[in-house]
């Protein structure tokens, strides 16, 4: 399964329809989740998903606002409140933090989804498509790469102002021809990855480079009445500045995957528990800025598709191990530089610690994980 995202363009009058189906799906999420809460508590009982989807037609009968919507929008909101307590009894089953499934309030739900039938895209020439969807009309969308394979589900979203659409599509895997190279990568704070072969990828820092921005934009915020239209603009601002530093990471993100991708057939990432790294709160917002888990997981599903393979090992010395002579050299973090003192090898730190990282993906045995082909 592959995903499409593409910007619409809606009219006034679609965008208000756009706007009244993501607010009544949100009221019906709600009263979905707050029937099954009672159910149990007062009587005991569980309600199922079909009972409630079977419900429907008597909803629409007694709120005509919900016969302007398509009817398997209006299911697959319930599937989502059942997929909800799913999750919640699969965490208490795990022991993990269960989480019961809460309510959604105004702007926590951003989405509406056609799962089988009630849209269709037009075969306009270029620039000129159309989506269709059912009881809201014919969308302009800006198609800006081929969608391939079979659509199974569309997905409308919202994003502050903007609104998009997500195709998910079957598609066949699409491999690579064979380049023979290997690339160990060491992800880091001050260069955002070194590979094996010397290469250098810097970190960008997008949001550090924001930082300054989104603290005034903050500040303006915390001084709007609460309930004011000016907090509600200024926090629709403030939301905007997110959204662009969460683009300009997905792009950079992006780009350098694919390029990973392209250019080697085996590439080997260390085995971090990033979670726990992000409990220090030292270093906890440099780690999520520069999104190593996201780009581990893009390089992961874009090597799968392409014929690649990615390995995990244990990241255990590998920034203190000599990568000439294989003897372990002590460092601080601030020394930048390994000098081995057996050997005589002179290299950036973060070099020498992803040549130990492609040895180890690539000895019998050294593999702790494995993803792709």
């Amino acid at each position: 399964m592959k995903t499409y995202k593409f910007r619409l363009y809606p009219t006034k009058s679609q965008a208000e329809k756009l706007a009244d189906t993501l607010k009544s799906c949100r009221v019906l999420y709600n009263c979905a989740l707050e029937q099954r809460k009672v159910c149990y508590k007062q009587f005991g009982v569980s309600v199922r998903r079909l009972d409630q989807q079977t419900e429907l037609l008597e909803i629409k009968n007694h709120f005509p606002e919900y016969k302007r919507i398509h009817s398997q929008v209006l299911q697959e909101v319930i599937l989502r409140v059942e997929r909800s307590f799913q999750n919640f009894f699969r965490r208490v089953k795990s022991g993990n933090n269960p989480g019961y499934p809460r309510f959604k309030g105004r702007g926590w739900y951003d989405s509406f989804t056609y799962p089988q039938s009630g849209f269709s895209l037009s075969d306009n020439s270029k620039g000129n498509q159309r989506l269709k969807l059912s009881k809201i009309g014919n969308i302009r969308v800006k198609l800006h790469r081929a969608v391939k394979g079979q659509i199974k589900t569309c997905i409308i979203k919202r994003e502050v102002d903007k609104w998009h659409v997500c195709f998910a599509c079957e598609i066949e895997p699409e491999y690579l021809p064979k380049t023979n190279k290997s690339v160990g990568i060491d992800v880091g704070l001050e260069k955002f990855a070194a590979l094996s072969d010397g290469c250098i990828i810097e970190n960008p820092r997008f949001l550090r480079q924001s930082e300054a921005k989104l603290k005034r934009e903050q500040r303006k915020l915390s001084r709007k009445k609460n309930g004011s239209n000016s907090r509600k603009k200024q926090k629709i601002k403030l939301t905007k500045i997110h959204r662009k530093i969460k683009n300009q990471r997905n792009d950079f993100l992006h780009k350098e995957s694919r390029k990973l991708v392209e250019t080697y057939d085996t590439i080997v990432f260390e085995d971090l528990k990033i979670k726990n790294m992000i409990k220090n709160h030292h270093l906890a917002k440099s780690i999520s800025d520069a999104s190593w888990s996201r780009f581990i997981e893009y390089t992961s599903y874009k090597a799968e598709s392409a014929g690649r393979k990615v390995i995990f090992v244990n990241p255990r010395n590998t920034s203190q191990d000599c990568s000439g002579c294989g003897n372990t050299v002590k460092k601080n973090l601030s020394e930048r530089t390994h000098k081995c003192p057996f050997c005589g090898l002179v290299l950036d730190r973060d070099v020498n610690a992803a040549i130990n990282i492609l040895r180890r993906g690539t000895r019998p045995g050294g593999a702790t994980a494995v993803a792709g082909l």
